[in-house]
């Protein structure tokens, strides 16, 4: 199995430990940051393949602007971004691909909680495998 690095940023470090565990299973290297300036500067150095963040860690919408900080840097634009949260469910907002990039430019939406077989599923896919 061809291995990739996976970036979680997100402040709830009980749920980065489940997703390290269900990622690494899976054959993935992961490293995470609990806020979005430590993972910004994590995806400079550590060069992941996919990214997955969160929505609400300092802000309730930090998340956001660290999506929007990776695809205006050109050296970040093309590493995939999942965005996992739980403001579907409280908002009923509904992420559509096809019409909310460039609002929200992350590939997909993952909501809380995160099944593990999804998240596997999901981060395949948009690495490509």
């Amino acid at each position: 199995m061809q291995t990739a690095k996976i970036l979680i940023i997100d402040d709830d470090i009980d749920l980065v430990e489940v997703m390290r565990i269900t990622l690494e299973s899976a054959g993935f290297e992961v490293v995470d940051a609990q806020e979005g300036s430590k993972g910004l500067e994590k995806v400079t150095n550590e060069h992941p393949d996919l990214v997955i963040l969160d929505v609400m860690m300092g802000t309730q919408d930090e998340g956001f602007h660290v999506a929007y900080q990776l695809r205006s840097n050109p050296q970040t634009a093309d590493i995939p971004v999942l965005m996992i949260t739980a403001v579907g469910q409280e908002t009923g907002f509904v992420f559509d691909k096809d019409k909310d990039l460039d609002y929200l430019p992350v590939q997909e939406f993952i909501a809380k909680p995160i099944d593990p077989d999804l998240l596997i599923e999901t981060v395949k896919k948009n690495l490509g495998f």
